[in-house]
């Protein structure tokens, strides 16, 4: 399969909050809030347009992944840049054909080479591991409450990049849903119904 990954261009915006939307329905949750945090995203400080990247088949965005800036707060309060994964989707008809491989790869590459040392998500291990991503503590990142469980996980984009960046992971504000703004938001996309998720996630 012949794909091209690219930038997104602004008018691609909504097609791709669209996407997400579509990609994330009934998931985790009843409904989604994927969409929004990508909007809030490219309207955040953190945005970072080289790294808002689709990727495309026969003229059609079958995928795509954002990465943003965020920061590790050390013991001393000095911050550290890093960068935060997602939203990252690929469409439903094209999921297990390997897009979303070459879609991330491509990322990390191009987070190299604006020379960011590391990146941090939340995600399926079983996934991500495969691209070298390691439980945070094995860098001595927790949260920023503390914490460390399996799905919190990191990578390290240069040599020894987390050598000297240890503390508490803060991702922007746009990852903090605001019902108020979810529902005026809704009303942009087609109506959906919210169901029982698909995949049940246990605190």
């Amino acid at each position: 399969m012949q794909v091209i990954i690219r930038k997104t261009d602004r008018n691609e915006f909504h097609q791709t909050e669209n996407l997400t939307r579509e990609t994330f329905w009934n998931l985790y949750n009843p409904g989604c809030t994927e969409h929004l945090v990508l909007h809030n995203l490219r309207n955040s400080k953190s945005y970072v347009d080289d790294l808002d990247l689709v990727i495309i088949c026969q003229r059609e965005i079958i995928g795509h992944i954002i990465l943003t800036m965020a920061k590790i707060v050390d013991n001393k309060n000095k911050e550290h840049e890093v960068l935060c994964v997602g939203p990252f989707v690929v469409s439903i008809d094209f999921q297990n054909q390997g897009i979303g491989t070459k879609l991330l790869n491509s990322s990390i590459i191009e987070a190299k080479k604006i020379g960011f040392k590391g990146m941090i998500l939340f995600g399926n291990p079983d996934y991500y591991h495969r691209f070298g991503f390691k439980d945070a503590k094995v860098y001595k990142v927790t949260t920023k409450d503390g914490q460390n469980f399996a799905p919190f996980m990191a990578l390290e984009l240069q040599t020894k990049g987390f050598d000297n960046i240890q503390g508490r992971f803060f991702e922007d504000k746009a990852f903090e849903i605001n019902e108020e703004e979810l529902s005026k938001f809704e009303e942009r996309f087609p109506a959906k119904e919210k169901g029982k998720p698909k995949i049940e996630i246990n605190n």
